[in-house]
């Protein structure tokens, strides 16, 4: 996978990249932030986080990707699936005092790519954060919100992009 960066003016730019061991310890601050911040599900084990290669790279259809500014690790976002035809975002994370444009929008591109080029027709993820700018950008890029589950102390938003949709508006064009 290629990687991308973004600029804006008051920030460094932001390169996304394929994970690696590194990285690791910058991965589990961000789960934890994630935590702290009460966005993750209470029986949320961390066990991915954990074996980050045995969950993300034990299939060529799965990955996990950090964005990076000034050398540091800023964002993170993961792609699993238990089904062939549907994957699963996991793990879009932001480092706080960034903004979803800034690092999440990179993320999801890679993501997205790389679900396209893997011919999955479906991708899910959800989210317990439903900021404004978040659900915004998950809209922008084409995922629909097709429910909310409410959890114990938080609600959670699922949201889904059709790619076989995609594809076809994209053969339509031109």
């Amino acid at each position: 996978m290629s990687t991308q960066s973004s600029q804006s003016p008051e920030t460094d730019a932001v390169t996304v990249r394929s994970f690696q061991q590194d990285d690791h310890g910058a991965v589990v601050r961000l789960y934890d932030v994630g935590l702290l911040a009460g966005q993750l599900a209470p029986n949320d084990t961390g066990a991915d986080i954990d074996n980050i290669f045995e969950a993300y790279f034990d299939d060529a259809r799965h990955h996990f990707w950090v964005a990076q500014a000034s050398g540091r690790v800023v964002g993170m976002i993961g792609v699993a699936s238990d089904d062939r035809d549907t994957a699963e975002v996991r793990r879009l994370r932001v480092e706080p005092g960034r903004t979803a444009d800034e690092v999440a929008l990179p993320l999801l591109e890679m993501a997205l790519e790389h679900c396209r080029h893997h011919a999955y027709l479906k991708v899910r993820l959800d989210t317990r954060f439903d900021s404004e700018q978040a659900v915004g950008l998950f809209e922008r890029l084409g995922f629909q919100h097709t429910r909310t589950r409410n959890t114990p102390g938080k609600a959670t938003l699922e949201f889904y992009f059709d790619l076989y949709r995609d594809r076809e508006g994209e053969a339509g064009q031109g």
